[in-house]
C-alpha cells in the first residue's frame, strides 16, 4: 500500500498565543509545521499582557524566559492597583496584586523559579512567532483558512492567498484550530459550546502621553477610576492600563451596545481620557479605538478526529484575572508534545484524547473565574452606595465624632470623599464594607492557586490505587499547593547545579522528554531507564552531582521515599509516582515498561 503524503505533519491556523506557541513547540521537539494567519503581522494591539509564574515556566523551558523579561514591564512595577476619582484625584483604596504584597510575595517565591511579567501581546507574538521559524516552522502571513476535509489519515486544509487571491490546499496529518473567538473551525467542527457570548460590551483607547507625575511613585499596571462617565457595566468604573510604564496607555470604560457604538472622534475619546486622568489640560496622542464584547463560553471538547482547538477558538472569557492569554500557551504546551510523540511513533494515537480531558477542566475554571471577577466589582460598587446614602446613618453630613465636616452639596466626586473618610458609625460601615470588597479582588488579582493548582484527570497519567482525594488547607484558588501526585505539576525546589549554580527541578525535566526522577539511592531506576533504552526517557537522580539537593528542599516536597520515582511528562506534570522504594533493577523495569506503555499506548 502506497504511504500517504504530506506537505507538512501539523498545519496551525492562527498565530495569536496558542498558534504561535504551538509552532514553537512543535519546532523545537523536530516537527514539521506550518502557521497561517490571514493577517499581514501579528497583534496590532497589546490585548493580553499579564503573564503568570505557569507560562513563565513554559516560556523556560522553551528558552525564552529571559527575552520575555527583557521586553516586558518587570514584576515590581505591577503591583499597586489602585481606586481613585481619577489619575490625579484622591484615592479611595488599593491592593497589592499579583503576588507583590509582603503577605504573598513568599508564597510566589516558594512556588516557582519564575516571577510574573506584563509582557503585552504585541511584543509576546513576534517573540514566539520568531523563535518558531529560527526552529524550522513555515510561517505565512495574509494566508487565509477556507475549509477542511479529514480522512483516516490527515487532513486537507483548503487555504486562500490574500494578495492574489490564490486558493490551494495543504496536506497535514493534524490541524491545529487557533483561529480565536469567531473560530471558523470550531464552527465547521460544529463542537458544542457552552455559555453566553457577548453578555457586556467594552470600548478601549489606546494612547501615549507622559503620565509619569502621577504614577511612578506608585507604579502599577492597572489603575480603576470611580467617575460618571466610566460608571457603565459590570464594573462601573473606568480603567487606565500602563502598556509601556509610563507614556504608552489603554483607556477603557463599558458601554451600551443597544445604543450604538461608542463615540470615538477625537474629541470625545479626549474628554474621556482627561476626566479618567484628572487632567483637563492634558493632550494625549490617540493611537487607536476598539471594542470588545464580553463572553462566557467554552467549548465541551477540544478536538475531532484529528483536529485540535485551543485558545480564544474554545475558551471566551474577559481579561480579568489575565487568564487569557496564559491559559491560551498552555493548551498549546499540552498539546504540543503529544502530536510530536504520536508522529514520531512514541505513542499511539489515543494519547491524543487526554488533551480535551485535560484541557476542558482548565477552560471551565477559567471562565468561570474570569467572569465571576467581574461580578464581584459589585461588592465594590455596593460599598460605595453606601457611602453615597451616608453609611448605616442615613444622609451624608456631619456624625457624631465626625472630623470631615459638612459634605458638599451638589458634587458627587466630594460626596463620596467625604463620606469614605467621615467618622463615626456611618464612616465604619462604609470602610468595613470596603475593606471586605477589596478582600474579595483578591480571587482575581492574588489568585496563584487559579494560576498553579491544575490537576490532570486523563489516560495519560496513572492515579495511585486507593489514594484518598487530595485535601486543600488552605483556598484552592488563592494559594498554590505542591504536589508530587500523578495529575499534579511537579513541585519546584531549588538544588544546586554544575559548577555550583542554582537549578529548579523544572529546569532537569521537561525539554521534550520524560524523566524519570529518583534519588541518590534510585540507581534501579536508573538502569532500568538504561535498560529500555527509550529515545524520549531520560533519568535524573537527585543528589547526585549536578543535582545537589544541598537546600534540603526536595526531600522536603517530592513525597516519595529517595528509592522511589516520579515519572515526569515533557509538559512537567507528573504521569505516575513510586511513592515507596524499589531496589531491583530488573522489577523496576518491568514496571517502568508497563507505565510507560499503558501511558503511551504501547
Amino acid at each position: 500500500m502506497t504511504e500517504p503524503t504530506y506537505d507538512t505533519d501539523v498545519l496551525v491556523v492562527g498565530t495569536g498565543p496558542m498558534g504561535a506557541a504551538s509552532a514553537l513547540a512543535l519546532a523545537t521537539y523536530g516537527v514539521k509545521v506550518r502557521a497561517v494567519t490571514r493577517y499581514q503581522w501579528v497583534s496590532n494591539t497589546p490585548r493580553a499582557h499579564i503573564t503568570n509564574q505557569r507560562t513563565m515556566e513554559v516560556l523556560r523551558d522553551l528558552g525564552l524566559e529571559q527575552k520575555a523579561v527583557n521586553l516586558g514591564s518587570a514584576w515590581n512595577v505591577m503591583g499597586d492597583t489602585l481606586f481613585a476619582t481619577s489619575l490625579a484625584g484622591d484615592e479611595i483604596a488599593r491592593i497589592r496584586t499579583w503576588g507583590t504584597g509582603d503577605s504573598r510575595q513568599g508564597d510566589y517565591i516558594t512556588a516557582s523559579p519564575s516571577g510574573m511579567l506584563d509582557l503585552p501581546q504585541s511584543q509576546l507574538e513576534p517573540l514566539l512567532l520568531g523563535a518558531a521559524a529560527e526552529r524550522g516552522a513555515v510561517l505565512s502571513f495574509m494566508t487565509e483558512y477556507l475549509r477542511h476535509e479529514q480522512d483516516a489519515d490527515g487532513v486537507t486544509v483548503f487555504l486562500r492567498d490574500r494578495l492574489d487571491d490564490r486558493e490551494y490546499s495543504v496536506r497535514a496529518r493534524y490541524l491545529i484550530g487557533a483561529d480565536g473567538a469567531r473560530s471558523a473551525i470550531v464552527e465547521q467542527l460544529g463542537l458544542p459550546l457552552e455559555g453566553e457570548m457577548g453578555r457586556a460590551t467594552t470600548a478601549y483607547v489606546r494612547f501615549s502621553a507622559d503620565l509619569s507625575r502621577y504614577v511612578e511613585h506608585r507604579p502599577s499596571i492597572l489603575y480603576w477610576m470611580l467617575t460618571p462617565a466610566a460608571a457603565y457595566g459590570d464594573i462601573g468604573m473606568g480603567l487606565l492600563r500602563a502598556v509601556h510604564p509610563w507614556t504608552e496607555w489603554i483607556a477603557g470604560w463599558g458601554y451600551d451596545s443597544a445604543q450604538g457604538d461608542p463615540d470615538f472622534s477625537v474629541a470625545a475619546v479626549t474628554a474621556k481620557i482627561r476626566e479618567l486622568v484628572g487632567d483637563p489640560e492634558l493632550t494625549p496622542e490617540i493611537i487607536g479605538t476598539s471594542t470588545w464584547q464580553v463572553n462566557q463560553a467554552y467549548a465541551l471538547t477540544f478536538d475531532s478526529g484529528r483536529v485540535f482547538c485551543g485558545g480564544d477558538a474554545v475558551h471566551r472569557h474577559p481579561p480579568s484575572g489575565g487568564l487569557g492569554s496564559n491559559t491560551c500557551i498552555q493548551d498549546a504546551f499540552n498539546l504540543a508534545w503529544k502530536l510530536a510523540f504520536v508522529i514520531a511513533g512514541h505513542a499511539g494515537a489515543a494519547l491524543l484524547d487526554s488533551y480535551s480531558a485535560e484541557r476542558v477542566p482548565v477552560a471551565r475554571q477559567v471562565v468561570d473565574r474570569a467572569n465571576r471577577s467581574r461580578l464581584e466589582f459589585a461588592a465594590f460598587r455596593e460599598a460605595l452606595a453606601t457611602s453615597a446614602a451616608g453609611g448605616a446613618g442615613g444622609a451624608p453630613g456631619r456624625e457624631s465624632g465626625d472630623a470631615t465636616g459638612d459634605v458638599p452639596a451638589g458634587d458627587p466626586t466630594a460626596t463620596l470623599l467625604a463620606t469614605v473618610r467621615q467618622g463615626g458609625p456611618a464612616g465604619v460601615a462604609v470602610r468595613d464594607a470596603l475593606t471586605a470588597a477589596m478582600q474579595l479582588k483578591n480571587y482575581e488579582f492574588n489568585a496563584q492557586g487559579v494560576e498553579l493548582n491544575q490537576r490532570y484527570v486523563s489516560a495519560a497519567m496513572l492515579p495511585e490505587p486507593g489514594a484518598a482525594d487530595e485535601q486543600w488547607p488552605r483556598d484552592r484558588e488563592l494559594y498554590a499547593q505542591p504536589s508530587s501526585r500523578p495529575g499534579a505539576h511537579l513541585p519546584h525546589a531549588w538544588l544546586v547545579g554544575p559548577a555550583g549554580t542554582r537549578v529548579s527541578t523544572l529546569d532537569v525535566v521537561g525539554h521534550g522528554d520524560f524523566v524519570l526522577l529518583t534519588g541518590l539511592s534510585g540507581t534501579a531506576w536508573v538502569e532500568a531507564v538504561d535498560a529500555l533504552d527509550r529515545p524520549y526517557l531520560r533519568s535524573v537522580q537527585v543528589d547526585a552531582p549536578g543535582a545537589l539537593d544541598l537546600y534540603g528542599d526536595w526531600r522536603r516536597v517530592s513525597g516519595i521515599h529517595e528509592a522511589g520515582a516520579l515519572l515526569v511528562r515533557p509538559d512537567g506534570y507528573i504521569a505516575w509516582r513510586s511513592v515507596d522504594p524499589v531496589w531491583d533493577a530488573a522489577g523496576a523495569q518491568a514496571l517502568l515498561r508497563e507505565v510507560l506503555d499503558a501511558i503511551l499506548g504501547g
